[in-house]
C-alpha cells in the first residue's frame, strides 16, 4: 500500500498534535523499541517517534528499519521527529481517497 499525497497531507494534519510515543536514544534501535513502536501502531495506527541521532545518515537508515520491521508506512520526518502510518483491523483512522 502507498500512501496518495493527499493522504500524506491529511496523516500529516493528524499527527500535527501527536506528542511523540517512542524516543530512540543512546541505546539505538533495539528489540524492546521494536515491541513498544509495534504496540503503539497496533493501538494508535499514526504515532510520532523521536530519533535522538548524531547525524542525518544514521536518522534516515533507523527510520528506513522502522519502516522495514514494523510494514509501517512513512508519512514525515521533520528534524528529529518522525511520523509513521499502519492501518490495523478496526480502521480507526479514515483515509481520504
Amino acid at each position: 500500500m502507498n500512501l496518495s499525497n493527499k493522504q500524506k497531507k491529511y496523516l500529516k494534519s493528524e499527527a500535527h498534535y501527536l506528542k511523540p510515543i517512542v524516543m530512540i536514544g543512546a541505546n539505538g534501535f533495539t528489540e524492546g523499541v521494536l515491541a513498544e513502536i509495534d504496540n503503539a501502531l497496533n493501538f494508535h495506527e499514526l504515532i510520532k517517534i523521536k530519533v535522538s541521532a548524531e547525524d542525518r545518515e544514521t536518522k534516515k537508515l533507523i527510520c528506513d528499519a522502522i519502516v522495514r520491521e514494523t510494514k509501517a508506512l512513512p508519512v514525515q520526518l521533520v528534524g528529529s521527529n518522525f511520523t509513521i502510518f499502519r492501518p490495523s483491523e478496526d480502521k480507526k483512522i479514515s483515509l481520504p481517497k
